[in-house]
């Protein structure tokens, strides 16, 4: 499984495998029923703690995205997408009202806005 870890990133390594994992079930990477690499082997992939990747595991399976079967692995679970991507949907609403909050307070316009948007998502 294609994970990168940063080091150098405030957000912890258990935090970013798990952000990971989720993001490529929603992408449709990963879909209901595909086997996830066990916590061993994916720790040795990483080079990171057991206990890290078991944190990861036990995040996603608290979130719904995985289940965990005792003696056979992990696997995506059967969560709607659909859900997934409206929690999604929900955040970026909530970081753009804070976006056009800061704006106003800047005296920017809606054609800056889109502009300083447009540059964002052509570079990223």
């Amino acid at each position: 499984m294609n994970i990168i870890i940063s080091n150098s990133s405030s957000q912890p390594i258990y935090d970013q495998i798990a952000s990971q994992i989720k993001d490529k079930i929603i992408i449709g990477e990963l879909h209901e029923g595909d086997m996830l690499p066990s916590i061993r082997v994916l720790a040795k992939e990483l080079r990171i703690s057991v206990i890290t990747t078991k944190r990861a595991y036990d995040e996603l399976e608290h979130d719904g995205f995985i289940e965990s079967v005792v003696g056979k692995g992990s696997y995506v679970a059967s969560k709607n997408v659909d859900l997934i991507k409206e929690e999604h949907l929900k955040k970026i609403e909530d970081h753009m009202h804070q976006i056009v909050m800061l704006s106003s307070r800047c005296e920017l316009s809606l054609d800056d806005l889109q502009q300083m948007l447009t540059i964002q998502y052509q570079e990223d």
